[in-house]
């Protein structure tokens, strides 16, 4: 297998900071300040960091308490995902200008096939651009792009050059740029496999592709095929505009811990009134409950419980939800609560995959 007979054109766009960057644009007292969406400086979790902020080493995931020790002039602001929503739906309108082959990672980023685009423009690098100055005309806010020909590797690439730049790795580049990264560059790679690595002397993609199919099998399982694939250029995984949502849920963390079952069943019902308007706005129902617990000591539990029957109304997820609340008695002291819903009743995406051969002179 040769990476040269599955070229394609594709294009990773990542908005830099969004959460962040849009309310800092929809609040100019806040720009060029450090500031986090979500969280608090006593609870919580940081959803996103302005560039700002990431300057002290605050990012997201992390918690509140963390991010304010880090930077005590850190200003938490609350999360507003309707307004999120309305800007990423812009920005895919963008791209739909462009192909129709989007598929969207999430708000804020989306993969875009653009080896036959709607502008006839062989120069996927020149898109890539154009893109990113239409969204900057259209929402006032910044996006990266990486350029390359696999999802791989455009989503690597576009990291590069953030924030607001892109970096493209033509086909006649593409063996030596991934022989020469750093391992835990590699999309796919967590820390627990990236410190697995290092240990085995496997530092660059030069160092993991000394390594046969077989050996990295025995030490990562399944994963193996895919550091053995992804280095050598390979990566197969076509851009779906139907992605195959495979849950849904809502979660809230609590400004306080709670240990009251009546205080649980509140908060439950909010979340399962959350979940009830995100089932019904994709218009999906599921089979699956799962219930999840966080405790203040940070460990988690879930329960979960597999009907015979799809369910969406928010009546019926809360019964599920005591039901699995009341399941096992509940330690005291919760921080967050959650409910999702998984095995989704949606339809397998049937396109067939199709393979584009082209020579190794493939315009980027």
């Amino acid at each position: 297998m040769d990476f040269r007979d599955y070229l394609r054109k594709i294009i990773h766009v990542d908005m830099d900071a969004f959460y962040a960057s849009v309310e800092q644009l929809d609040n100019p007292s806040l720009r060029g300040k450090a500031i986090v969406v979500g969280g608090s400086s006593d609870r919580g979790v940081v959803a996103a960091a302005s560039y700002e902020a990431r300057k002290f080493g605050v990012k997201s995931a992390m918690s509140g308490k963390l991010a304010k020790r880090l930077c005590p002039e850190l200003i938490f602001v609350k999360s507003n995902f309707d307004r999120y929503r309305e800007i990423s739906e812009q920005i895919r309108s963008i791209f739909f200008e462009y192909t129709d082959l989007v598929e969207p990672l999430s708000l804020d980023e989306a993969y875009l096939d653009v080896t036959h685009n709607k502008k006839g423009n062989p120069s996927a690098t020149q898109l890539a651009t154009e893109i990113r100055k239409r969204i900057k005309e259209k929402t006032g806010l910044n996006a990266s792009a990486g350029i390359s020909i696999n999802k791989f590797i455009a989503k690597v690439a576009s990291d590069i050059n953030k924030p607001n730049g892109q970096k493209t790795i033509p086909p006649e580049e593409v063996i030596s740029f991934l022989e020469g990264l750093d391992v835990r560059k590699f999309h796919g790679v967590g820390k627990v496999t990236q410190e697995k690595m290092y240990k085995m002397g496997i530092f660059t993609g030069a160092d993991l592709k000394k390594y046969n199919l077989a050996d990295l099998e025995d030490k990562f399982g399944k994963s193996g095929k895919h550091y053995y694939q992804v280095v050598r250029g390979i990566h197969l995984s076509e851009v779906k505009p139907n992605r195959i949502r495979k849950s849904l849920g809502a979660e809230r963390t609590f400004s306080e811990n709670i240990s009251s079952e009546i205080f649980m069943l509140e908060r439950l019902e909010q979340i399962a009134a959350e979940v009830e308007r995100r089932l019904k706005s994709k218009d999906v129902a599921g089979k699956t409950i799962t219930l999840k617990i966080k405790y203040s000591d940070f460990s988690i539990q879930t329960r979960s419980k597999t009907l015979a029957y799809y369910i969406s109304s928010k009546s019926l997820l809360l019964e599920e939800a005591k039901n699995l609340l009341y399941q096992e008695e509940v330690r005291e002291s919760v921080r967050l609560l959650g409910i999702s819903v998984a095995n989704l009743n949606t339809e397998k995406d049937s396109a067939s995959k199709a393979k584009v051969n082209v020579q190794l002179k493939f315009p980027f």
